[in-house]
């Protein structure tokens, strides 16, 4: 069977016929060989063996778990390609020449989403022993056919990785595994806690690896979504969680640990998020207020700068009022700033609605890099920063404000002090492996009481807070 150099010699092949762009563009990345096979060796092979590859590409996922038969055991495959150039690679690594007696292998040159959806809805029993997949990232619109398709199944997401993982499990016999490589990405956030709920539905979490430097699997790719292993075992009782880290795709340092199921998904979580600490990093946060037991509400930016291109000034003038961006943040605050983002917006009757007294308010942006030094990094902007009766915050930032009114200035610096701290950004990077920082998994954090954020900024008003050890320290006193 196929070694390691061959699989990747057929997949860079693929790589240099076919242009990045027209492989983007259909969410095909394809796995290289190192990944397949540690993919491979995760399953649990038995005598007869019925694996499921949906989103095959050239084959590199079905050869590599090929290649682990031992004598005795039978493996028939069934794959997915709809896409030609790729399906016409097929027969290099799993054509009938050369795949061995105990071999069989089938591609259907079709969409898998339509024909599982499909064959769930009608109740077809499952037939397959196992899945293993690397499934095409791309967001599906509302109404679009595959998301009618996987609505059909009883399946709801907005990609369609989730969408083949969701399909693929479904179609496993009880105690079936099924093994991916999709974006850790459906870990958090309110779109994929559907995708959550049918994995904690339907299957055991059996294990689950992370890759520490996110740009080294599909290095050739570009791709920058940070990734991870899943194994899933359809049916069972759920125990603890096998969790293990490397830095990349070599596989030289992996670390093994396990993780109680109670903290890979808190019970008292209704967002079903999936939480995974590294080895010698804070568990749960030692607070346990909610938000708005503290009583303060966190809302993204209410003005979408598209929709009132007609409004936006790019330097104050009158009638207009400040508009603030993350861009005015950065290195400190600075308004107006000039440079590419508008500095105010006109007060007009159709953006007055969105516009918030000038007041204290705690802001984060949306969206930050996983190599930065915090994922999340708040900011006071304190009463009377920028002039005027009303300010405008873009839909790239989060506003931390009571309904919709500013905070208390010793509350405001305390709750920032908190959120900038070491203790919260890991905790934070338990569950959330993507760039963007979403006001539900504000909300879901745990904070210390109203009481303790008031002492906490009053006491930093006399220090200095932009050092590191300076707020770490205050934090864990509330501790």
């Amino acid at each position: 069977m196929e070694t390691t150099t061959t699989l990747d010699a057929a997949r860079h092949q693929h790589s240099r016929a076919v242009a990045r762009p027209q492989r983007e563009a259909i969410g095909q990345f394809l796995t290289p060989a190192a990944i397949a096979h540690f993919m491979a060796a995760q399953l649990s092979l038995g005598l007869d063996n019925r694996l499921l590859d949906p989103g095959a590409g050239i084959g590199t996922l079905a050869a590599a778990v090929a290649t682990r038969l031992k004598p005795g055991q039978s493996l028939a495959i069934t794959a997915w390609e709809p896409d030609t150039l790729a399906a016409a690679r097929w027969p290099e690594l799993l054509g009938s020449d050369t795949l061995p007696a105990n071999v069989r292998a089938q591609l259907h040159r079709a969409d898998y989403v339509a024909a599982a959806a499909h064959s769930i809805a009608l109740g077809e029993a499952p037939v397959y022993t196992h899945a293993i997949l690397n499934p095409p990232y791309q967001k599906i619109g509302v109404n679009s056919t595959h998301r009618l398709a996987l609505r059909s199944a009883g399946i709801e997401t907005v990609n369609l990785y989730a969408g083949f993982v969701a399909l693929a499990l479904l179609q496993l016999q009880r105690g079936g595994e099924l093994v991916a490589i999709i974006p850790r990405s459906f870990a958090n956030g309110p779109y994929y806690r559907p995708f959550r709920e049918l994995i904690l539905r339907e299957a055991v979490v059996a294990s689950i690896h992370l890759f520490k430097a996110r740009d080294q699997l599909f290095g050739d790719d570009a791709v920058l979504q940070e990734n991870v292993i899943l194994k899933l075992v359809r049916g069972g009782v759920q125990g603890t969680v096998q969790v293990s880290f490397s830095r990349d795709a070599r596989f030289d340092d992996v670390q093994h640990y396990t993780l109680p199921f109670a903290e890979f998904v808190q019970p008292q979580d209704m967002e079903r998020f999936f939480r995974i600490s590294e080895p010698g990093t804070r568990g749960a946060l030692p607070f346990h207020h909610s938000l708005a037991q503290v009583g303060v509400e966190v809302s993204t930016g209410p003005v979408v700068d598209f929709r009132h291109k007609a409004d936006l000034r790019a330097a104050p003038e009158a009638g207009a009022v400040p508009l603030l961006y993350a861009a005015h943040f950065a290195d400190g605050f600075r308004w107006p700033r000039g440079g590419k983002k508008p500095d105010a917006i006109v007060r007009s009757a159709t953006v007055e609605r969105w516009l918030l007294p000038n007041a204290c308010y705690v802001l984060t942006k949306r969206f930050s890099s996983k190599e930065e030094r915090r994922r999340i990094v708040a900011h006071v902007l304190s009463a009377g920063a920028v002039p005027g009766e009303c300010v405008g915050f873009e839909n790239h930032l989060n506003v931390f404000h009571f309904r919709k009114r500013g905070l208390d200035e010793d509350l405001a610096r305390g709750l920032a002090a908190y959120l900038n701290s070491t203790m919260v950004d890991q905790h934070f990077r338990q569950f959330s492996g993507h760039t963007q920082v979403n006001a539900t998994d504000l909300r879901s954090l745990s904070y210390p009481s109203r009481e303790q954020l008031m002492f906490l900024g009053a006491g930093l008003g006399r220090l200095d807070t932009t050092k590191q050890d300076v707020i770490d320290a205050a934090v864990e006193k509330l501790a």
